[in-house]
């Protein structure tokens, strides 16, 4: 089984490039963040004629995350459980059927900046419920799987230019320690498990050439339970995507299984 993640930045203005890349690499499951549309509007007809089940959880011009599958989702869970009043649109959860299932995740955590603003707050607050759910969900002792764009820089290895992001969110000690506390609840970072290689990112920012000088950072992460960690194969960087016609600013991630 392979299970990819992906921040598309905006599903329908970048179809065509999505299209291309999920026929090409024909993932088992498909989780896709920052869709930047309400439910209605996501292209569904468009995967299910590629043979994928389909789970939205959308918000309109922002955030919303989706998932699609080959096999049928079952137990579809639609946002983050820990704050009833908060109706941003950053997680979706789902079993994948079949011979062995796997519970999926596709999560967009919150930015954060400014750090001087509640931003920050909620994006702790965020990962703090999240470290509680994830607690729970690994309870079951199943196959899980928490994928996305976590918006977390999780060591200076993980930026080309570390010194630029000491003022960012994503850089910031509080936000990598709530990523480590996430770990350290025994999950593991498949492509720290799997590769580690050195510069390697899954985020180039559109301006100042950052691309093409490499100047990137590796925020879009898989965490797995020992379940899925134990039948993990394999995780991808799909550095190339960039590259596309109207890329994304995030590329795909590839984790697979033997399962």
């Amino acid at each position: 089984m392979r299970i990819a993640t992906w921040n598309v930045n905006s599903v329908n203005a970048r179809l065509e490039t999505v299209l291309k890349w999920i026929e090409e690499a024909s993932p088992d499951v498909a989780c896709f963040q920052e869709i930047k549309c309400v439910d209605e509007k996501f292209p569904a007809e468009a995967f299910e004629r590629l043979g994928y089940n389909v789970a939205v959880h959308g918000q309109k011009s922002y955030n919303g995350v989706a998932m699609l599958s080959k096999t049928p989702l079952e137990d579809v869970r639609r946002g983050l459980p820990g704050e009833d009043e908060d109706d941003h649109a950053r997680y979706i959860e789902a079993v994948v059927s079949g011979p062995q299932p796997v519970r999926v995740a596709s999560i967009y955590l919150p930015n954060g900046n400014p750090i001087t603003t509640d931003k920050f707050a909620y994006k702790l607050r965020w990962m703090e419920r999240l470290n509680a759910h994830a607690r729970d969900l690994l309870a079951l002792e199943e196959p899980l799987a928490l994928v996305g764009d976590y918006n977390v820089i999780p060591e200076t290895r993980d930026a080309d230019r570390p010194d630029a992001w000491v003022g960012d969110a994503l850089f910031q000690p509080q936000s990598r320690g709530a990523f480590r506390a996430l770990k350290w609840l025994g999950l593991t970072d498949a492509f720290m498990e799997i590769d580690g290689a050195p510069e390697t990112y899954t985020f180039w920012d559109y301006q100042a050439g950052a691309w093409q000088r490499n100047n990137g950072i590796r925020i879009d992460h898989a965490l797995l339970s020992p379940q899925a960690a134990d039948k993990l194969i394999g995780c991808v960087v799909h550095r190339d995507v960039r590259g596309w016609e109207k890329p994304s600013d995030h590329v795909p991630v590839v984790v697979e299984f033997d399962l």
